[in-house]
């Protein structure tokens, strides 16, 4: 049923209690339907958001999978996202932001440091994923800096470290003003067994091994 490559879909359906009619910003889209985080949201749920994707190429099909969606074709670091979101009548608070780029050259945490200057301020997500790459890149520190930003915001990381193969690469949050904090906490709680040891951060959780509640 889950399309997302590490089980992200799966983590925003259980918090948000399989939420319909929600609201997403995608940044990173890449192909809309193959491994993709926000496409069974659409297609099943009905939800609708931004897709923000740097590669022309995806255009048509976006219009032909991803009817419910803006699609924004433009290097993420540099999109005017307040505009975008004022323009289409999106609300103050989101269901799902996705920031999956490129780390080693700095545009994840750039397009975060755009968030936090421009949308922060006014716009909430209920939950994050955001793809840090650790395992293989440090650049500009962005896995601690992007936690100092969204430990700022009042985010909650729920988990640390997301690793596939081994391989930390993302960690996953909520705001805990948008989520119920009751399941949230118990599926902390319940899943920190399943943290094994790594080479890179300490500690990582496989995707595969989350249990929901």
């Amino acid at each position: 049923m889950y399309l997302s490559q590490a089980g992200q879909d799966k983590f925003i359906l259980n918090v948000l209690n399989q939420k319909r009619d929600g609201y997403f910003l995608e940044i990173g889209s890449n192909h809309p339907v193959n491994i993709n985080n926000t496409y069974l949201l659409e297609s099943r749920y009905n939800w609708k958001g931004v897709m923000v994707e740097y590669e022309h190429s995806f255009l048509s099909l976006y219009q032909q999978y991803r009817p419910n969606s803006i699609h924004v074709i433009n290097d993420a670091t540099q999109v005017d996202y307040k505009s975008v979101f004022e323009t289409n009548n999106f609300p103050f608070s989101l269901d799902y932001l996705q920031i999956d780029l490129e780390a080693i050259n700095g545009s994840t945490l750039m397009a975060l440091q755009n968030l936090h200057a421009n949308i922060f301020d006014t716009y909430k997500f209920a939950t994050i994923t955001f793809e840090h790459d650790v395992y293989h890149t440090n650049f500009g520190n962005t896995r601690l800096v992007s936690r100092d930003i969204f430990k700022n915001r009042g985010y909650v990381c729920v988990f640390e470290d997301i690793s596939c193969d081994g391989n930390a690469f993302e960690d996953w949050y909520v705001h805990p003003e948008l989520v119920d904090m009751n399941y949230v906490n118990k599926l902390i709680e319940n899943n920190k067994k399943n943290y094994i040891s790594n080479p890179v951060t300490g500690l990582s959780i496989d995707y595969k091994t989350i249990e929901y509640n």
